[in-house]
């Protein structure tokens, strides 16, 4: 039998996140990009960028996957094992490659790329042995790290990703309420996550009733559990007194939002009710700094200052805040858009990024725990939009 390298089957109707218009309008700013960077093709292989250029969000399951964007095409390239679905669910054509000879997606991609091109590849995704493989199946003139460049595109976001992103806020909103009403000493972390992950995924059902339905979770730390910000939920069981975190992170379409809060257990004891208030106060100072012309690196600055002053820097863990858009804890971060002492990146409008300082007390010493708070906001031309909903602090998370 003479069966294919790759071939196309294209079945169904397409289902995209957003308007033709708005993938349009990326491959238009990506193809300038390529024109100033002398670059003929782009090789896309993370899901992120994938996601971004053309809506299809693949499962790896040890495959490789890419986007292929040229002066003129844009081709998807997946499995055989996902038949149709990648191009009902992607903007652009689409090749499946064939698992009966080995390299059929490097043969694939060439028979768009060619040979002997300048190639843009992801310096900060792909292997060293994909890499490899691209030099020896496209035989590049020259290839060019073209990642840099595509997360300062998807740092800044179109009206219709602000949209996705503020009904995602909504979202965990919804799962955040949902966490609250199961929250009471005896019951379980899991059986508290699992009903804010159904409240959200039920929600994201009812509001995008065309979408596919994956990713959605819950972490939710209780006790000593609460010292990282992304611990696995445990069947530990809540008891008085418990300091939580709650942590709702619904995904649609691969745009993932976030909502972090610090609650207790029926009570909170003065030593605990302090540094949770300081931090509180240190959330709401940061909210107040986002605004355009502001640097990443002046507002962490000054967010240390702030706890400083209060000998509580020592106990500070991470960065105070992050970009949003498409990414998720296991694809896809915009480095550049971090609150953290080493990102000189100055907020502009249209750019969307959270607030969330976090202080962990080591178990034994008064106040133990790990204490967040976490709001989005989308930077406006005089300010910023706070998009997330659920009330922080001791007035309305002391529950049970």
């Amino acid at each position: 039998m003479d069966r294919p390298q790759s071939y196309r089957f294209h079945q169904g109707e397409r289902v995209l996140p957003f308007a033709d218009a708005e993938y349009e309008a990326r491959l238009t700013k990506l193809r300038a990009t390529m024109v100033a960077e002398g670059v003929d093709a782009c090789v896309f292989t993370s899901m992120h960028n994938i996601a971004y250029y053309s809506g299809f969000l693949y499962c790896s399951f040890g495959r490789p996957y890419a986007l292929v964007v040229t002066a003129d095409a844009n081709v998807t390239f997946s499995a055989g094992i996902d038949a149709a679905q990648p191009w009902r669910r992607g903007y652009g054509d689409n090749i499946t490659y064939t698992d009966w000879q080995r390299n059929n997606y490097w043969r694939a991609i060439q028979s768009v790329t060619g040979s002997g091109k300048t190639i843009g590849y992801e310096g900060d995704h792909i292997s060293l042995a994909q890499k490899a493989l691209l030099d020896e199946f496209l035989s590049p003139k020259s290839s060019k790290d073209i990642a840099p460049a595509t997360m300062i595109q998807r740092m800044h976001k179109s009206k219709a990703e602000i949209d996705l992103i503020r009904a995602g806020a909504n979202v965990a909103d919804v799962g955040g309420y949902a966490i609250k009403d199961a929250i009471k000493a005896g019951v379980r972390e899991i059986d508290v996550a699992m009903a804010g992950r159904d409240a959200m995924e039920l929600e994201i059902a009812k509001r995008f009733p065309d979408a596919e339905y994956r990713d959605t979770w819950v972490w939710f730390q209780s006790g000593i559990n609460t010292d990282g910000a992304h611990n696995p939920v445990t069947s530990r069981k809540l008891e008085r007194g418990d300091i939580l975190s709650l942590n709702t992170f619904p995904m649609i379409s691969g745009y993932y939002t976030a909502l972090e809060r610090t609650l207790f257990v029926e009570e909170v004891d003065p030593a605990s009710l302090k540094i949770w208030e300081a931090n509180v106060a240190a959330h709401e100072y940061g909210m107040s700094l986002l605004k355009p012309g502001a640097s990443c690196a002046e507002v962490t600055e000054k967010i240390n200052t702030f706890f400083a002053e209060r000998d509580l820097l020592q106990y500070r863990t991470f960065g105070y805040g992050h970009s949003f858009g498409v990414l998720s804890h296991y694809y896809g971060r915009e480095a550049g858009l971090e609150l953290r002492e080493d990102i000189d990146t100055v907020l502009e409008p249209g750019m969307v990024i959270s607030m969330e300082p976090m202080l962990t007390i080591a178990d034994g010493q008064p106040g133990a725990g790990g204490y967040r708070e976490h709001d989005i906001l989308v930077i406006t031309e005089d300010g910023n939009d706070n998009i997330t909903g659920y009330p922080y602090g001791p007035d309305f998370n002391v529950v049970g």
